[in-house]
Parts: structure tokens; C-alpha cells; sequence
């Protein structure tokens, strides 16, 4: 079974070691913030509600910075987003804490309300930006071809879309492991002992959300049944297999996670960047576990820089900014959409991780059950 959520629950147990920006509580933004002939960026829709794109790129100007948190440079290509958009608006990006968590950016987006150096986007795990659309903490907004994103991967009033995605897959140190797993009953083999990994906790990361979700897919679970997937890791964590060490480029390169169990996008674009230094690192999606979920991308109804946010929001789900998310190996949202517009880069399109099957979704409800039960259960699990 495949399974493709609607934006899933949890971004980024983030992979760089950037060290967090220090930021300091500053005053609330000034009134005149983002605003354009009278017309305030924070409480604009669309674009053209606020007088088109060149409008909301020149109030962006004058903001000056987009602050964002939890965006490393090499998860889904945010290193040249970031750079293509400075270069193309002159907006300045400031991004705090690379390392961080869906989580993270929820709670500096509560415990910093009305502060200037609050979070203005967010780019979080499907069920984290549900719960947060619905205790009110995200602004709505429509991108330009907002209608062109599939209807289960966006919000009806446009507090979150899905941008990108990609499936569970297995990354494999060769040189370290003499035969790489292809599906999670593998993982159980004793020749695979301390050497499994995830890349954060389930209870704060999407990628490690989505490795529990796919191991109870595999392990006759469903979208109604993750306690499947708990059951596995604790089995995992008893055989000695599981490791505790959360995997990073670092900590691969060092062969202390030499399987990790993340995106396919990360994973394929470590095989890239590992070549270089003679490590030959490989990539399987399970057969028995096809989870592939969506991180969807929102904007702060408090958010300092509103124009900025929304401007960041156009660049990221225009053609531009969706082929630099094919070329990081990750599935954008709209590529069936610019597939069809003849705008989908088909090179990049071509060299992502092969898989089979027809994805399905989960439904909020599901999502929400699902990411309660791992709360309640994956300590006890992780401790074995």
C-alpha cells in the first residue's frame, strides 16, 4: 500500500549543524509594515488582493527580511530556493535554528507572538499544520494557481498546501553494510545490529513520523492502525538493531548511522553529495512500507514581514521554485499540474527514486489519531 497524506505530520528533524541565529524579543513590527496604497499585506488573500505580484514584491523590499526557522539548506533544495529568491527580490532570508523541528516552529511561532523576530513562514509536517489552522495560528492564503494543487493537499481556505514530498526509503552505507535492506523485515536481521537509524523523534519530526507510519503499513497496519509501526520499533529497539543516535550527514560520514530510514529526497541527494568523499551510498524504497508524505508550507497569522511571507509563498509554488524542488529530488506539488503546462523540468523529473503503486491518503482524523498514539507511546517504545 502506498501512502501519500495530504501533508503529513511532522517536518524535519533538520539535518544541518548550522548553529540556531541568535534572536533576540524584540518590539512588535512597525503598523506600516507591509502595506501598499493603504492595502495591508497581513490580512491579504491573493496576491492580487493586494495589487498583483510587483506590489507584494516591493513592500517585501521594504520590509527587507524574510524570517524563517528549521529550513537547512540541504533538505528539498532550500539552498538555492533561498538563494533564488534573495537574488530575484532583494529580500534578505534569515533562518533560525536548521536543525529544528515541525514543533519548534509552533512554538516560536506561540511563545513569540507580537514579537518582530516571530517566524513569519512555516514549513511543517501535514498533521502539525492542521493542528495549527486549527488553533488559529496561520493566516489564509491563496498562491497563484492555488486551484492547480490536488484537493486532499491544501486547506479549502488556503492556511496550508502541500509543496513537496517524497516516500520512506532506506539509505545504505555499501562500504559498511554487505548487503543493503530492501524492506523493514530486513531491518529485523541480526547483521544489521546498531545500525538503524532515524533522523529525529516521530513526535517532532515528519521523515520520522512517516518511518513509524510506513512500518506498520508493512507490519499490517493501516491508516487507522499505527500501533503496528510503534510495535516494530520496539522490536527493532529489543533485537539491537535500532540505534538511538539520530541520523545526520555528520553521523553517516562518521558510520555511526550507516542505515537511515528518511525521504528519498534526502537520501538520493546524499548519494550525490557522499560521492565525492568515496562513500557509496545507496537507496531503497521498502517494498513492504510505501509511505510518501507531503510538507506543507504556511504563513504566520502574526507574521512581522507579511508581504515578505507572501511573496515567499508565490516564489516557492511558481515554476521556478517547484523545478528547484524536482532538482533536490523531491516530488513538488504541482508537478502534474506544470506536466501538463509543458513548465515541468523532465530531466530533473527523470532522475527521482523509481516506485510503483498508486499513492492514497490519509485523512486529517486519521493523521491526528495516528500522531496522538505516537505521543503516548514512543518513549516507552524508543527505551525499549
Amino acid at each position: 500500500m502506498t501512502v501519500f497524506p495530504p501533508r503529513t505530520a511532522v517536518l524535519t528533524g533538520v539535518l544541518t549543524t548550522a548553529a540556531a541565529l541568535a534572536l533576540s524579543a524584540c518590539d512588535a513590527a512597525s503598523d506600516t509594515s507591509g502595506t501598499d496604497g493603504g492595502k495591508s499585506a497581513a490580512t491579504a488573500t491573493t496576491a492580487e488582493a493586494f495589487g498583483g505580484i510587483k506590489a507584494l514584491a516591493t513592500a517585501a523590499k521594504q520590509e527587507g527580511t524574510l524570517h524563517a526557522i528549521a529550513l537547512p539548506r540541504d533538505w528539498a533544495n532550500y539552498g538555492a530556493l533561498i538563494d533564488g529568491f534573495k537574488k530575484k527580490y532583494g529580500v534578505k532570508v534569515e533562518v533560525e535554528n536548521p536543525k529544528g523541528a515541525s514543533q519548534d516552529e509552533i512554538s516560536a511561532v506561540t511563545s513569540r507572538k507580537g514579537k518582530d523576530n516571530a517566524p513569519d513562514v512555516l514549513d511543517l509536517g501535514s498533521s502539525f499544520a492542521q493542528s495549527a489552522a486549527q488553533d488559529g495560528l496561520l493566516a489564509p492564503y491563496d498562491v497563484t494557481g492555488f486551484a492547480d494543487i490536488p484537493d486532499t493537499q491544501r486547506d479549502s481556505i488556503g492556511r496550508w498546501a502541500n509543496d513537496y514530498g517524497g516516500y520512506i526509503s532506506f539509505g545504505c552505507d555499501a562500504k559498511r553494510v554487505q548487503t543493503c535492506p530492501t524492506s523493514f523485515k530486513d531491518l529485523l536481521r541480526p547483521q544489521y545490529k546498531g545500525k538503524v537509524a532515524l533522523n529525529g523523534d516521530p513526535t517532532k519530526s515528519g521523515s520520522a513520523f512517516g518511518a513509524v507510519y510506513a512500518a506498520a503499513l508493512a507490519n499490517g497496519g493501516s491508516f487507522d492502525d499505527i500501533q503496528p509501526g510503534i510495535d516494530f520499533f520496539t522490536k527493532l529497539k529489543k533485537s539491537g538493531n535500532y540505534t538511538p543516535v539520530q541520523s545526520t550527514p555528520a553521523t553517516i560520514a562518521k558510520g555511526e548511522t550507516p542505515i537511515s530510514i528518511d525521504w528519498d529526497y534526502l537520501n538520493a541527494g546524499y548519494t550525490d553529495e557522499f560521492k565525492s568523499k568515496g562513500l557509496d551510498w545507496t537507496v531503497a524504497v521498502p517494498s513492504d512500507g510505501k509511505f510518501s508524505q507531503y510538507y506543507s508550507q504556511a504563513i504566520n497569522k502574526d507574521a512581522p514581514h507579511p508581504a515578505a511571507a507572501r511573496l515567499w509563498q508565490e516564489y516557492l509554488y511558481s515554476a521556478e521554485g517547484q523545478n528547484l524542488r524536482l532538482k533536490g529530488y523531491a516530488r513538488p506539488a504541482l508537478m502534474a499540474a506544470m506536466k501538463k503546462a509543458g513548465t515541468l523540468d523532465r530531466t530533473a523529473a527523470a532522475k527521482l527514486p523509481k516506485v510503483s503503486g498508486t499513492p492514497s491518503f490519509p485523512t486529517e482524523t486519521q493523521q491526528s489519531n495516528a500522531k496522538l498514539a505516537i505521543t503516548q507511546s514512543w518513549g516507552k517504545a524508543a527505551s525499549g
